[in-house]
């Protein structure tokens, strides 16, 4: 018999449901991280152009954004208590708190990757064209090379596990019928209600 994660024993002290700033950080950051995804795997194999260098500085001033919006959902995370685990099989608890962790280191790596490509490049960001951010690594074609490289398999590796925690997601919905995609949307359902 499969062993199961209960919630803790005082998990009617915790909320039922994430707070309005939990919900608005992850969907704000989750459009962002998409978006971003989505920019700079169609500009990356654009002809050098004005186009695509002003798609290059909105990809990077969207990458300072996610930084910093990581930043905020991580601190909010860390002093706010989440909804209790839903009881699940042990396995499959584990794997969703390792998707978890590594979804947050991920949020760091790829913009600061993304970051030092730009700067040992020696192409210095100026956030929204307004705020210049200083370069934290040293002009330099090899290391650039291997920022450009770690920047695109760590951006990967995020697509592979946003894909994955919207698979389970669905699961949970649609197969499961839990409950506990409702506990992260913005409005109410009828089964959010039960839960």
């Amino acid at each position: 018999m499969e062993k199961y994660l209960n919630p803790p024993p005082d998990a009617n002290a915790l909320p039922l449901r994430y707070s309005a700033v939990a919900m608005a950080l992850h969907w704000l950051l989750a459009l962002a991280i998409v978006g971003s995804l989505g920019l700079g795997l169609y500009m990356s194999d654009l002809p050098f152009s004005p186009s695509r260098l002003k798609l290059y500085n909105w990809h990077k001033w969207a990458g300072v954004s996610i930084l910093l919006l990581s930043a905020l959902r991580l601190l909010w995370r860390l002093t706010h208590r989440p909804p209790a685990d839903l009881p699940m099989p042990a396995l499959q608890a584990r794997a969703a708190h390792l998707t978890h962790a590594l979804l947050y280191a991920l949020f760091f790596a790829v913009p600061l990757a993304g970051w030092a490509y730009s700067s040992a490049a020696g192409f210095p960001i100026v956030w929204f064209g307004v705020l210049p951010l200083p370069d934290f690594v040293p002009v330099d074609k090899a290391l650039a090379e291997a920022f450009k490289l770690a920047h695109k398999l760590l951006a990967y590796g995020l697509t592979a596990l946003i894909l994955a925690h919207l698979g389970a997601a669905l699961k949970h919905h649609f197969i499961d019928r839990d409950g506990l995609l409702q506990r992260m949307l913005p409005f109410k359902t009828k089964t959010t209600a039960s839960i």
